[in-house]
């Protein structure tokens, strides 16, 4: 399954980053159950553990995890 890594802002539209999410692609919602902005910030799953990805969703990590191969 291919995933994505997506910001979640402060506010929406604005600066300041909150976390990151990571989203099943395809989907709108975070593997957490938080509805997330398609058109927000992206990483590739690949920083997922690196500073460029801190701070992230631990719930959304946890369930990364089980995925992952």
């Amino acid at each position: 399954m291919e995933h994505r890594i997506i910001a979640e802002r402060t506010e929406p539209g604005g600066d300041s980053l909150k976390e990151w999410h990571m989203v099943r692609e395809g989907e709108r919602t975070a593997m957490c159950g938080r509805e997330i902005d398609p058109m927000e910030t992206r990483l590739p799953p690949e920083a997922w553990g690196t500073e460029e990805a801190k701070p992230f969703c631990h719930s959304c990590g946890a369930l990364f995890l089980r995925e992952s191969p």
